[in-house]
């Protein structure tokens, strides 16, 4: 009987440690769940308007080799509900003060999807003890637009013009002002070095809806996070024709994979 309690109190421990909680981060109420336990820490920053259950697939999964922490930015998901304005570099910051109130003083392994990939680097370069590897899921760049351009310069300002128009609609957005505006583009060369992954979707589309979707835009969004991982002493990316956007839903065992590469690469002896 004792032996069943004992594994009943576990069982519920553990399941208690993954139920949403609520935590305030300057003004904001902030939706978030931790689980797992070990070594290393694993924050997960989701993607542009997106809720922290868009890392359902992988959640699990990870907490069964690191605690995890996955959460809602303000305006998404739960957390608190405001119609303003935020910058990728604003996040960063909530982040960061996330951390703080959570008590977690050692660095993290920042895994982020899309817009949360602006964020993350943000993040690190902003805050750069507070993280130790990053694992990016097919990242938002400010590149889109040259890549857009670099194929027809004509109709790319057309379709620029457009996705402009179709994102102020109500306002303007954090795509706007993250990435259509930005000039000169951050590349973000103050982060350190540290295993950085990406994983990079060139997913064939059947009728794309604008050139960044072509053949020749998939090729060339490849070569372009090539050669940013590849930048980092121990950089990599991972090019895929098996996912979508949507990498964790599509793939969720290669962001597993490659996330266990990375505590990998952690875990090794540092050269002295």
């Amino acid at each position: 009987m004792k032996l069943l309690a004992l594994v009943w109190m576990t069982l519920s421990f553990s399941l208690c440690a993954a139920q949403s909680q609520y935590i305030k981060v300057n003004e904001f109420a902030l939706e978030y769940q931790i689980a797992g336990s070990g070594k290393h820490i694993v924050l997960l920053e989701a993607g542009g308007s997106s809720a922290m259950t868009d890392w359902d697939p992988v959640f699990s999964q990870i907490a069964e080799q690191a605690t995890v922490i996955r959460y809602s930015r303000v305006g998404n998901g739960n957390s608190t509900q405001i119609k303003r304005h935020f910058t990728s570099r604003d996040y960063a910051d909530y982040a960061s003060e996330l951390l703080e109130k959570l008590k977690i003083s050692e660095p993290v392994i920042l895994v982020a999807h899309s817009y949360g990939g602006s964020v993350a680097r943000d993040f690190a370069a902003a805050y750069p003890a507070k993280v130790k590897a990053l694992l990016l899921l097919d990242p938002s760049s400010e590149h889109d637009v040259d890549i857009i351009r670099a194929i027809d310069l004509e109709q790319g300002n057309h379709e620029i013009a457009q996705i402009k128009l179709d994102d102020m609609k109500e306002g303007m957005s954090n795509q706007y002002l993250d990435f259509w505006s930005k000039r000169p583009l951050p590349d973000y060369p103050q982060i350190n070095a540290m295993p950085v992954t990406v994983i990079v979707s060139v997913k064939k589309v059947e009728n794309p809806s604008n050139l960044f979707f072509t053949e020749q835009g998939r090729k060339l969004w490849g070569e372009h996070w090539q050669s940013w991982a590849t930048a980092f002493p121990q950089g990599r990316a991972v090019l895929t024709e098996n996912s979508g956007h949507f990498v964790q839903f599509d793939e969720p065992q290669l962001v597993l994979q490659e996330l266990t590469r990375l505590v990998g690469q952690l875990d090794q002896p540092q050269k002295i």
